[in-house]
């Protein structure tokens, strides 16, 4: 993973915005279409700018902290190939519209990332074991899902879920490595070293405000007014 150069075309599409500002007048125009369930808050448009550029520039600094735990902690199998493919998705991702470019066509580029992680960690703990990078990440992309829109997030959706079938075959959590892995993620060292991690799954400025179903469960957002 080249984490300087994410972060050098982080910096590059920021400066861009600064000029240009289409990241802003596009989030305005979707702010007025968002589910009513995405609560923004009393300064609306500034917190969804502020959440998209933090949900963002997460990514960079995500992937290295987690390259580092797994690296120090005995994880590098398990962790970093899906750390890999994180870093192309955000680096070179699958093709996207012609008219996202700069921050817009990184938020295409995030969700990728962001949406990996998710569902790699689903599948771990479906086996039977804790999150493989402990990121709480499902609400954010939730948000980011409904501003791209459908049928682009589905889209993205299905890259990510090739990807996924392909890093993680039913046959990994068969494998002595899985079990070697479920005992060295319990250790307390490593989840102490995960911990450092904490700040990246933070809110980043919105919410949301889920209906309540029969069961007095929350029920995921839909299309529904």
């Amino acid at each position: 993973m080249d984490i300087p150069a994410l972060r050098q075309r982080l910096q590059q599409a920021s400066d861009e915005e600064q000029y240009g500002r289409a990241l802003q007048h596009w989030l305005q125009q979707r702010s007025g279409e968002l589910h009513r369930a995405i609560a923004l808050g009393n300064n609306g448009d500034s917190n969804l700018l502020g959440f998209v550029h933090a949900y963002i520039g997460q990514v960079p600094d995500l992937l290295e902290q987690a390259g580092e735990v797994a690296r120090n902690h005995g994880l590098s199998e398990q962790v970093l190939p899906v750390l890999r493919v994180a870093s192309t998705f955000f680096a070179r991702p699958a093709e996207l519209p012609a008219e996202h470019s700069g921050l817009l066509e990184l938020l295409d580029e995030a969700y990728l990332a962001q949406r990996l992680i998710e569902e790699v960690n689903e599948r771990y703990m479906a086996a039977g074991a804790g999150p493989l990078i402990p990121l709480n990440n499902t609400t954010a992309n939730l948000i980011v899902h409904h501003l791209l829109g459908e049928p682009f997030s589905n889209q993205l959706d299905l890259a990510v879920q090739r990807a996924v079938e392909r890093l993680l075959p039913a046959r990994v959590f068969e494998q002595s490595a899985f079990a070697d892995y479920r005992l060295a993620s319990a250790s307390q060292a490593a989840r102490s070293a995960w911990a450092s991690c904490s700040c990246l799954s933070s809110e980043l400025g919105l919410s949301l405000r889920l209906p309540q179903c029969a069961n007095h469960l929350p029920c995921p957002l839909d299309d529904q007014d």
